[in-house]
């Protein structure tokens, strides 16, 4: 089972977090690209604007799971999963976000799918 963790981009850098991937879409404010030591910036990852928007607009989290789920199918969304789950294979990773609740962003959606068995 692959060692994946769900972080904000914000908090301190650990060394037993691993691989650093930040999984949003538009830069955080405030951070320099020196202080948040990524190790990746998967783009193809980070739900769409449209997607985004309407969440925090109000839109509910189990429909935004499910719509953003449906994002995650594209080819090139597979693709860069693919490459997650080779990552993580080989040591652990965090999934950073600017998001205040980890348990009700799209890295938690993100960090279960990445870590439920995968059927080649």
């Amino acid at each position: 089972m692959p060692t994946m963790h769900l972080g904000r981009v914000y908090d301190p850098h650990r060394p037993e977090d691993g691989a650093r991937i930040l999984v949003d879409r538009l830069w955080p404010r405030g951070l320099s690209k020196e202080h948040a030591a990524l190790d990746g910036w998967p783009k193809e990852l980070t739900p769409s604007t449209e997607l985004r928007r309407w969440y925090h607009d109000g839109g509910d989290f189990p429909t935004f799971r499910s719509r953003y789920l449906a994002e995650l199918a594209a080819p090139d969304a597979q693709a860069e999963l693919a490459s997650l789950r080779e990552q993580s294979a080989s040591g652990p990773v965090i999934l950073l976000t600017a998001s205040k609740d980890l348990d009700h962003s799209h890295a938690a959606v993100l960090r279960e799918l990445l870590t439920e068995p995968h059927q080649p």
